[in-house]
């Protein structure tokens, strides 16, 4: 059984390799290797990974059983959209998905932020696997952009939103 629970320093190399390996099995029919790899050299690097750790106004939590780490989850208030938290990643190894890992993540990032209206995510157009989750989970199209993550990456992807409680 997992729990979720805030993760700390001394995650940051499990949760690296967890991003890498879910990321390869994501999206590397969609990109190719080469660009998972940069991307998660970027976006996935153990000093990005603490810059989350220390962001204010910011959750970042962890799926753990006492032996390993199975998911992970990040989500911050909007610095741009008002009353508006942005869950920048929900991400659970291939082999927990579909067991509830991430619905536990996600339910818990919902309640980390009592004064948020609304929660946006961004989801390559493509994975249809992370589209279907968040529907079931009360998201709903908004818009879309070229460039998910930064303004540069060259990555597609819809913008879902749920009114919170």
């Amino acid at each position: 059984m997992f729990f979720v629970r805030t993760a700390s320093e001394r995650d940051l190399d499990q949760v690296r390799a967890l991003l890498v390996e879910t990321w390869h099995a994501t999206y590397d029919s969609f990109y190719g290797g080469d660009k998972v790899d940069e991307l998660t050299a970027k976006w996935h690097s153990i000093d990005a990974l603490r810059a989350r750790l220390q962001r204010k106004n910011a959750e970042f939590v962890v799926a753990d059983n006492g032996r390993e780490i199975a998911g992970m989850g990040f989500a911050a208030m909007s610095d741009t959209l008002e009353k508006t938290v942005i869950l920048h990643q929900l991400y659970v190894l291939p082999k927990y998905q579909r067991q509830g890992v991430g619905r536990d993540m996600f339910a818990e990032l919902e309640t980390c932020f009592p004064d948020a209206e609304r929660m946006r995510v961004e989801v390559e157009p493509r994975n249809l696997h992370a589209l279907a989750f968040y529907r079931a989970h009360g998201f709903s199209e908004v818009a879309s952009t070229a460039n998910c993550g930064d303004e540069h990456s060259g990555i597609p992807a819809l913008i879902l939103e749920k009114q919170l409680a």
